[in-house]
């Protein structure tokens, strides 16, 4: 590996809070990052637009947008809009909204490009505090899958060993949004919401957009977050 492929990173991003703040974060750690958002059929398609502007807005040297139908398998009210996304705000067990294996296939085609691209860090924005209760945001989750990498790939059999970095994991809503600040983040280039409209706009009541209200709130810093009924 060149000393210039050390400093590459793939960044998943979302266009969400956590990924956009995960990029900045990636950014100041001096790495070049190559930022990878995957449109696997999710309803809240803004997102996809979202991560654009902020790849654009934090210096990504390249931004790809991979296409994964996970509606094929539906299961989760991301991929399947017979299934209502949950507004009650109750937490009754490993919600609706979780993906099957969403994780596990972003960070197996991060570790794709991230093999190409001959760098061994990859960023992802999981949080475990946080967050919905979704089993693959977990520190074990992250543990395991960089000791599966480091197994199944080729550049880590010959000595280059790949680091799943999760800067986010342990931090609640409010010091991450306090972190992308300090870093240029502009939050109102980000899409969190569940079920976003196509200009953006959030719904005010899902439970993503809930945590990241209060997070704001936390904080102490206002929220620039479009609302469609504000």
């Amino acid at each position: 590996m060149t000393d210039s492929a050390r400093n590459n990173a793939v960044v998943l991003l979302s266009g969400g809070l956590d990924s956009a703040t995960t990029l900045a974060i990636a950014k100041d750690r001096q790495f070049d990052c190559y930022a990878l958002s995957i449109d696997y059929g999710q309803r809240h398609t803004a997102e996809l637009n979202a991560a654009r502007r902020i790849a654009n807005a934090l210096g990504a040297v390249d931004h790809k947008i991979l296409t994964v139908d996970l509606t094929a398998f539906g299961g989760s009210a991301l991929t399947d809009t017979s299934i209502a996304v949950p507004t009650t705000g109750e937490n009754t067990g490993i919600p609706v909204t979780y993906v099957p294996a969403r994780n596990t296939i972003m960070l197996s085609l991060a570790l794709a490009w991230a093999e190409t691209l001959n760098c061994r860090d990859i960023f992802t924005g999981v949080n475990a505090v946080d967050y919905s209760g979704y089993p693959d945001c977990r520190p074990e989750f992250i543990h395991a899958f960089e000791t599966m990498a480091n197994l199944a790939t080729k550049a880590a059999i010959e000595g280059d060993q790949v680091t799943i970095h999760a800067p986010l994991i342990n931090l609640p809503k409010k010091d991450i949004i306090l972190t992308g600040l300090t870093l240029g983040v502009d939050y109102s280039l980000t899409v969190s919401c569940y079920q976003a409209d196509a200009a953006g706009r959030a719904c005010g009541a899902c439970d993503s957009c809930c945590i990241r209200r209060d997070g704001f709130t936390a904080a102490g810093i206002e929220d620039r977050t479009r609302y469609r009924n504000v």
